[in-house]
């Protein structure tokens, strides 16, 4: 079997997760390949992985790559997918950050999970991604112009709030007068959207969520859409330019530039274990049940 290793950050925890992952997968003969950045931070921090070969361009995971690990957070995983895009390669997220929505392998549970991997007693959970297109075009956009999680639009150099015209399939919307409008897709529902008063839905579901950040009209309220629908966006406000986000990828935009969001031509496959569902991730995560009259 032949996997890749990638992560961005060395924390606290680290040090110890990569030496259980690499102590593991040699036990079962595994081929690994480091992400070249990941593997020199490592090396810097004492971990001795020098004889282990690297990868550093998408390219280099054309390989035939049977699967991918992310170490770090969910944001680690938002990287990862940047580099796996089309090639279905799927990946496990362990979790060495926080809160982890997406890279739910505890630290405590690395061997007993894995050892599932090889077993086969896992599911390829299929996720929906947004695209994005702008006209005119944007540079820092067209190369990786897709996002796991969401699309964002916010206000940039300014206190100003900016009017985003909205439009489903030619038919006019709204005209969100806000800090800024946020396109989820079902994976993102826990993140950026839900932070602003955005529904929860379940990964499976064919569906985008339309949430506006601190919407000046109080009845503006977080929208769900079917996925197979194109939505433009046309911004205007003070200021010449605001920010895109597709995921952690921010640039600036002009005004009046047309931005085209819609549903992904390819999905990203995240490993998923019994023990670790979706129900028992949001429960545990949201603190569901901690009430004792439960």
């Amino acid at each position: 079997m032949k996997i890749a290793l990638f992560g961005q950050y060395y924390q606290n925890n680290t040090h110890t997760i990569i030496e259980k992952v690499v102590a593991y997968l040699m036990q079962r003969n595994c081929t690994l390949c480091f992400f070249k950045e990941f593997s020199e931070t490592l090396q810097e921090n004492g971990l001795k992985i020098d004889s282990y070969t690297t990868f550093e361009t998408y390219e280099d995971l054309k390989n035939n790559f049977d699967f991918l690990i992310s170490v770090g957070g969910d944001g680690t995983i938002l990287r990862a997918a940047t580099w796996v895009r089309n090639l279905d390669i799927p990946i496990i997220g362990i979790n060495a950050g926080r809160l982890g929505f997406l890279a739910t392998v505890q630290e405590e549970n690395i061997e007993m999970l894995l050892t599932h991997v090889f077993d086969k007693n896992f599911t390829l959970s299929k996720r929906t991604l947004v695209s994005l297109e702008t006209s005119p075009g944007n540079k820092d956009i067209e190369e990786i112009n897709f996002a796991l999680n969401e699309i964002s639009i916010s206000r940039k150099d300014t206190t100003s709030m900016i009017t985003i015209e909205t439009t489903i399939n030619g038919e006019y919307l709204n005209s969100y007068w806000a800090d800024g409008l946020v396109i989820s897709t079902p994976t993102g529902s826990t993140g950026y959207s839900l932070s602003c008063g955005g529904p929860l839905l379940m990964p499976t579901a064919t569906s985008f969520v339309i949430t506006p950040i601190a919407p000046h009209n109080l009845t503006a309220r977080p929208l769900v859409i079917p996925d197979d629908v194109e939505i433009k966006l046309k911004v205007s406000g003070r200021e010449e330019q605001y920010l895109v986000s597709l995921d952690s990828r921010i640039t600036s935009v002009t005004n009046e530039t047309i931005l085209t969001i819609k549903k992904s031509n390819f999905t990203i496959s995240l490993v998923e274990f019994p023990q670790e569902g979706f129900f028992k991730t949001i429960r545990k995560k949201l603190l569901w049940g901690e009430d004792k009259r439960n």
